[in-house]
């Protein structure tokens, strides 16, 4: 008891000694790298919005924004965890591109002549055997790593080429579509999207769950005897939180159906077409959903989990995490086939999506995954990363790719951009590693 009144004295002390800036992200506790990512994410769409004359900052590009990103930050999750443990996957692109083929060729051609057209199954075996054969890809690599001690660089470089040559000899180069009607529904679009009402519901579910993660932050410490935050601080960050979940919902439901759709949808269903149209919002998009759902679940195993805390441990020090009964080559193992199921789910993502399955799918979103994962706070030296990093991460990417397609910058440049954004990235974690120690 004296040492804990002794700890709070000094804190007392030490807050009365410090500027207010510095006692309000002591007191809320806020990454200040993660608000530092999301002040340059306002800065570039405010400046994307100038510069194409209004266009970026509409409920429209910003609803086509986030599911765009949705692919791209599911394997950005995954990246975290195999970047945290000093490894590097490069072969996620070609993963994703020949899984997505796989099961285009499953659904389109195989399981229509074995269950039927438009069994209501199809789309369930389809996205199974996407998930089992994404995880036994990952399991592959993970064991070569792990086992033959081959370094993962040259792993995932050869599954780079390999799976990108064998999603061409799935069908000789041939694009394959069009995909079934209920799997299409996970690429988004006007039906691919829960609606004004349900999305308004997950954003009230959204922040109970923000409130109850608070309350039970705040139980837990005092259970332990941990420092507690101020109310104040409490009662800021679930503010924010709802209020950020709030606007976001506000701002998909701004989005509406297009009128021709809208039109066929109410002489559909019966509907008089009123004089000034029919306004029907799109609401959250499914994939956008599924990237929500994949990170959280990501979340609470990198964080909750006997498994999350065997990943950092083996970041931090292998060595160390060996000596202490942590079979690290079955982990390694694990986070590649990992790794490999979210690969499948981006590929069912982005297969849904373009409604066929291509051979160039996927192609250098490799980079953009590894690129979202250090943005958002990975290091690459390992031991240290977020799931929300990533994500966020994955976020600026894509806003950045998305801005210059709408200014009308080649795709040249924009490949420019995005590696000298990388190499900053990597500097900046250099510096803060630097000044951290």
């Amino acid at each position: 008891m004296a040492d804990i009144t002794t700890t709070a004295q000094a804190n007392r002390a030490r807050s009365a000694s410090e500027n207010p800036v510095k006692r309000f992200f002591r007191a809320t506790e806020i990454d200040t790298r993660l608000l530092g990512m999301i002040g340059a994410m306002l800065i570039i769409w405010i400046g994307f919005n100038i510069l194409s004359g209004g266009l970026f900052l509409t409920p429209r590009n910003l609803w086509n924004l986030s599911v765009q990103t949705a692919s791209v930050a599911v394997m950005a999750t995954g990246m975290v965890l195999v970047i945290v443990t000093r490894n590097i996957d490069l072969s996620v692109g070609s993963i994703l591109g020949f899984v997505g083929m796989s099961m285009g060729v499953l659904q389109a051609e195989l399981l229509p002549q074995l269950l039927g057209f438009n069994h209501p199954a199809i789309w369930i075996v389809t996205l199974l055997a996407g998930l089992l054969l994404g995880a036994a890809i990952g399991a592959l690599h993970g064991a070569i790593i792990a086992f033959l001690n081959v370094p993962s660089f040259i792993v995932t470089l050869g599954g780079l080429l390999v799976w990108r040559g064998a999603t061409w000899f799935v069908t000789s180069g041939r694009t394959v579509a069009p995909m079934d009607a209920t799997f299409r529904l996970m690429g988004g679009g006007t039906q691919g999207s829960i609606g004004a009402t349900a999305s308004w519901i997950v954003g009230i579910l959204a922040c109970i769950a923000i409130v109850a993660t608070i309350i039970n932050s705040r139980r837990q410490r005092r259970r332990f005897g941990f420092p507690q935050r101020p109310m104040w601080a409490e009662y800021f960050l679930t503010l924010v939180g709802c209020g950020l979940v709030l606007g976001a919902i506000t701002v998909v439901n701004s989005y509406s159906w297009p009128v021709a759709i809208a039109r066929k949808y109410a002489e559909a269903s019966g509907i008089a077409w009123p004089d000034g149209g029919l306004f029907i919002a799109h609401g959250i998009a499914i994939p956008v959903l599924i990237a929500i759902v994949v990170g959280v679940v990501m979340t609470f195993i990198s964080t909750r989990l006997r498994f999350g805390r065997y990943v950092f441990a083996i970041g931090g020090n292998q060595e160390a995490a060996e000596l202490a009964g942590i079979k690290t080559r079955w982990v390694t193992v694990k986070i590649f086939a990992l790794m490999g199921m979210l690969c499948a789910i981006a590929a069912a993502i982005s297969t849904a999506r373009l409604n066929a399955a291509t051979n160039a799918q996927g192609e250098l979103d490799e980079l953009y995954t590894i690129a979202a994962a250090v943005i958002g706070g990975t290091s690459l030296a390992g031991g240290i990363g977020t799931i929300a990093g990533a994500m966020l991460g994955a976020l600026v990417m894509q806003s950045l790719q998305s801005g210059m397609v709408l200014v009308g910058i080649d795709t040249p440049f924009q490949r420019i951009v995005v590696g000298m954004v990388l190499v900053v990235a990597v500097w900046l974690d250099t510096v803060y590693r630097a000044r951290a120690k």
